[in-house]
Formats: structure tokens, sequence, C-alpha cells
């Protein structure tokens, strides 16, 4: 690898969208969660619920803006860094990155404010409405922001002009493209697992924390918080399995290279091997250390043992994806994907024998797997993008030509500054979302009186009267 301007640029984007994909796989299913649990309040009355409302909407509110911010530089990075590709692809990708903020991000801040500043000033009704609405407004823009990126996975509905640029013939085709479906339900699902996990652990660590204290008797909220969690990732981890396979099915079909990157397939053959293990060599052409199960690949992609499948010889060199990162990045996903099922169908056997709380080896299990959906997330996203290379739009525009004219010492000053302002504020905040998660739900009850600079309504505003959590 040359450190040049296109390395450069690839290296910043990687690095901003990074911490970017964080913030959205955690609030797309915190906003649901936030949804259900006021839905439950106005239900059934239980105190419980609105404390652990209050509780997770400062969690909420901290990683939306988050969010936002980093989002906009991804924003800004397309001018910068990518001008070639929005230029030649503008006319594709422009409008669904522009119906995202139409549909999504105007619904989402219209009813935000109404959501965290809005519990004395509105009915009760009206602010479920806006926390459905904010929780629906985060889904439309997954669901816009997935059909873009499976646009360039799997390209339709588009012809390419005479000047080089791409003009959409088709809008239906490009948005609903052949990848949009698998994607979409293997995103949304890994967003909802990601916050049950983290509710999870979160829920288990003060789980202990109270059997620590003494012995434990009732529905605490956490505990109440720690089954909702534990049923979710029951439900949908293996779920998450399947939508995963018939992903990998697409890609198979659409993008063999990636699949031969990913398998650590190097030979076009039949029958071939499941690799459960190697080190991929790009100029050796093999792997290394290979741990395989013969006969079992084809079987994988839902294949005869007759039929061929390609390996990464049916390509030039420079055409081939880089297999390392898509090779090890798919079985860190599919190892945490693994764990996840145990920690599901574990949890739910405890429930059942009424011992979900008495088992603090599966508490710490819990408060372990914590951090585990956000590393299967960023292990998915180097697998689809690492992937897909070297190709930026697969089979139509390569990477290195949709670069901005910049030279490599600009890119190397703005990435440098990016490291070091993230390092700063991501970190103070993530902090800050850590010590309000140590402190525990019921600290989301007892909120300060409403002063000056605070609305009387906010979540950040309660009024001493409403403190009171009340037994679940």
């Amino acid at each position: 690898m040359e450190f040049d301007a296109l390395l450069l640029s690839r290296l910043q984007f990687a690095f901003t969208i990074a911490f970017h994909i964080l913030f959205p796989a955690f609030t797309i299913g915190l906003a649901a969660f936030l949804a259900v649990l006021e839905g439950l309040w106005l239900w059934t009355k239980r105190d419980a619920f609105k404390v652990l409302y209050l509780f997770w909407v400062k969690i909420f509110a901290l990683s939306f803006g988050m969010g936002v911010v980093s989002g906009v530089v991804l924003s800004y990075q397309f001018g910068t860094n990518w001008s070639e590709f929005i230029r030649l692809t503008g006319g594709v990708i422009g409008p669904l990155l522009a119906y995202e903020v139409l549909t999504a991000f105007f619904l989402e801040a219209s009813f935000l404010g109404v959501m965290l500043f809005g519990w004395k000033k509105v009915g009760p009704k009206l602010h479920f409405l806006a926390t459905v609405l904010v929780a629906v407004g985060t889904t439309i823009s997954a669901f816009w922001i997935l059909s873009a990126n499976s646009w360039m996975q799997t390209p339709q509905g588009f012809e390419i002009l005479a000047d080089g640029t791409l003009r959409a013939t088709d809008f239906m085709a490009v948005i609903f493209n052949p990848s949009l479906p698998t994607r979409l339900a293997h995103m949304l699902l890994a967003a909802f697992l990601t916050t049950g996990l983290v509710v999870g652990a979160v829920s288990a660590f003060h789980v202990l924390k109270d059997r620590a204290r003494g012995p434990v008797t009732g529905w605490t909220e956490s505990r109440i918080a720690l089954v909702m969690a534990v049923g979710l990732v029951a439900v949908l981890a293996p779920l998450q399995l399947v939508a995963g396979h018939l992903s990998g099915e697409v890609t198979h079909k659409y993008q063999p290279a990636k699949t031969a990157a990913i398998e650590g397939y190097w030979e076009t053959r039949a029958d071939q091997p499941l690799h459960l293990f190697g080190i991929p060599d790009r100029d050796a052409q093999k792997n290394h250390f290979e741990v395989s199960i013969p006969g079992l690949g084809n079987a994988v992609q839902n294949l005869p043992r007759d039929q061929v499948i390609q390996g990464l010889d049916a390509w030039p060199r420079e055409d081939q994806p880089p297999p390392f990162i898509p090779f090890f990045g798919f079985r860190i996903m599919v190892g945490l994907g693994l764990l996840m099922i145990a920690l599901g169908t574990a949890g739910a056997f405890l429930i059942w024998r009424r011992k979900l709380f008495e088992t603090p080896w599966f508490l710490r299990f819990c408060v372990a797997m914590g951090p585990s959906g956000f590393i299967a997330v960023l292990a998915g996203w180097m697998v689809t993008e690492v992937g897909r290379q070297p190709w930026v739009v697969y089979g139509v525009l390569k990477t290195r030509d949709a670069v901005s004219p910049v030279t490599t010492g600009e890119v190397a000053t703005s990435l440098i500054a990016y490291i070091l302002v993230y390092s700063v504020v991501f970190t103070a905040g993530a902090l800050f979302i850590l010590r309000l998660m140590a402190e525990g739900p019921v600290a989301g009850a007892a909120e300060p009186a409403p002063r000056g600079d605070r609305a009387p309504g906010s979540p950040l505003a309660k009024a001493p009267e409403d403190t009171t959590p009340g037994d679940a």
C-alpha cells in the first residue's frame, strides 16, 4: 500500500464513519425501546416504566446528538475528498440522500424536542406519539441510507451518459435494488440487538450491584429491563443468523469476488471447502495455516457440491478485493452472533426456571456482551465495504476514479485533525454516557427541580413531586 491521497482519503472516511455508525446502530433500537417503555407506562401505569424511560432518554439524547454531529462530517467529505464520486453519481445518489433529510431527519428534528422537553408541556398521548414518530424517523433514515449504499453494492436503474456521469432511468429500481431487502433487515436487526445487549449489560450490572448490597425482592427497574433485553436477544439473534445468511446469498449472486474474499477461496472449483481459519495472502494467492472442512463450502452457499464457485483467481489481481479484512471481519461477526444466540437461549431458559437474577455467571456474561453489538456492526461494515473494493460502485466506478484532486499533505493534515478532535469530543461524550449508565435507572427519576435555564417539562428538569419512582 502506498500512502497517497487515495489511501488517506479512504482511511479518513473509514475513521469518521466508524465513529458515526456506532450511534445510529444504538439510537435506532433505543428509540424503539423508549416507545415501548412509554407505551407500557401508559398502559399499565407502573412507575417503573416511566423511571426507565426517563433514564434511557438521557442516553438517547446524547447518542443522537453525537450521531448527528458525526454524520454532518461525512456529508462534507463527499465534497472535500470524493468530489468525483459525487460529480459522476450525484444524479443517482443525490436524491436518495435528499429523501433521507426530507422524510426522516425533518421528522426526527420536529418531534425530538417534544420527546425530550415536552414531558409536562403536552398530554401523555401526544408525548407518546412524538416518541413513536422519532422511532419511525430513525428507521426511515436507515432505509434511505441503506438504499443508497445498497445501490453502490448492486447498482441498477441507471444509464451512463457520454461524459461519464450516471443518470437514473428508474428510481424505483435504484431505491429497491437487489441487495436492499436483506441488508436493511440485517442492519435493523443489528441495531435492535445492539440496543438489547447494551440495555441488558447495564441492567445486569445493576442487578449484580443490588445483590452485593443484600437480598432483593420484587421487580426493580433493572430487573424489568434485563428481562426485556434478554427476551429481545433470544428472539432476534436467531433471526439475525437467517437474515445474514440470506444477505450472503445475495452477495454471492451479485458480488462473487466479495464472497470469494470472505470465504478465502483462491481457486475456482466445485466442492469448495469451508475455511474455519487461515491467513489470506494476496501476494502468494493462498491461505496460510488453513483449517478447513472439505466439501462444506458449497453447502453453506446452498449450492450443489458439483457446482463451480469462483475463487479470487477468476479476477486479475488488481481487481481482487483485499481478503484479509473481509475474511476475519466475517468470522468476528459470525462468532459474536453465535455468542448472542447462546446468551438469548441461556437467558430464556433461566427466565423460564425463574433463576435469571440468581445466576451470577449469566449476569456477568450479559455485562461482558454489552459492547458486542457495536463490534459486530463495525466488523460487518468492514466486510461489506472492503469486500467491494476496488469498486466504489460495484462494476461501474472504481474507487481510484472517485477521489478528489487533493494532495497527500492536505488529506494527511485533515486526517490528523479529525483524529485529535474526535479523540477529545467523542471520548468525553462516551465517558459521560458510561457515567450515566453506572448511576442506573433510579438516577433517571431523581432529577433536579426546574430552574431558569431548563424547561420545566423536560426530562432534565422533573419537578420534585414526580421523582418518586414507585415500586415496580
